[in-house]
């Protein structure tokens, strides 16, 4: 069973990018390595959002929270289990 954990955080105004450097700087060396991870993937969007997605074959690592005055809100969590996967035709897989 493949299930991705979502980590979603707003940053405080103007530190989007000092909250991606934590989860590059701390958070990720947390979780590689971790029995059943996949793939991890690091993502940003408008409104300073970071967005951590880790695929794991089991039970997901829990990632921490980052310190509080990088935080804009209170950081979401979510899992989701795998359902179904395609490949776009003539799509070399990831």
């Amino acid at each position: 069973m493949t299930v991705a954990a979502m980590w979603e955080a707003r940053a405080a105004a103007g530190r989007a990018a000092e909250l991606a450097a934590w989860v590059r700087e701390s958070a990720l060396p947390g979780l590689r390595g971790a029995a059943g991870l996949e793939r991890l993937e690091l993502l940003s969007a408008p409104g300073e959002r970071v967005l951590l997605i880790a695929w794991w074959n089991g039970e997901p690592v829990p990632v921490a929270d980052p310190p509080a005055e990088l935080l804009g809100r209170p950081v979401h969590r979510w899992a989701f289990t795998s359902e179904h996967v395609e490949q776009p035709v003539g799509q070399p897989s990831e």
